[in-house]
């Protein structure tokens, strides 16, 4: 990890990203953002991030569970920390949370997320990984 952590923020709301990149930047952190799961995935190709906050609903509904899997599935991502915010559970009949099969995820925040509780959230999967 450098000394500035680069976090990719993967979501289809632009104005969520653009808040969310503020505060996480105002915070240390250097931001790159996707905004569905292939984009996502080709960002962490070309330059893997330290850390990815992911939305689940974006494309299609499991855009993100797609996503999530497919990097715990590759040898040189599966080691990336991943935090999902989404608000998915609000959506009958939803009621995911992290598993290792359909949700392979470090931790999972409902939107909207308090902002000190993804901060929260980024430095602990950062300190644990």
């Amino acid at each position: 990890m450098s000394d500035t952590p680069k976090i990719l923020l993967v979501d289809d709301d632009t104005d969520l990203v653009d808040a969310v990149r503020t505060l996480l930047e105002n915070a240390g952190y250097e931001v790159e953002a996707a905004y569905d799961g292939a984009q996502c995935l080709e960002r962490v190709e070309a330059a893997p991030p330290d850390l990815i906050v992911l939305d689940i609903m974006m494309r299609s509904m499991g855009d993100g569970m797609y996503v999530a899997q497919n990097l715990r599935a590759g040898q040189a991502t599966k080691h990336i920390p991943i935090i999902v915010a989404s608000g998915i559970n609000r959506v009958p009949p939803y009621n995911l949370w992290p598993d290792e099969a359909w949700l392979p995820v470090d931790a999972f925040l409902e939107k909207p997320v308090e902002p000190e509780r993804l901060l929260e959230a980024v430095r602990t999967a950062l300190a644990e990984a």
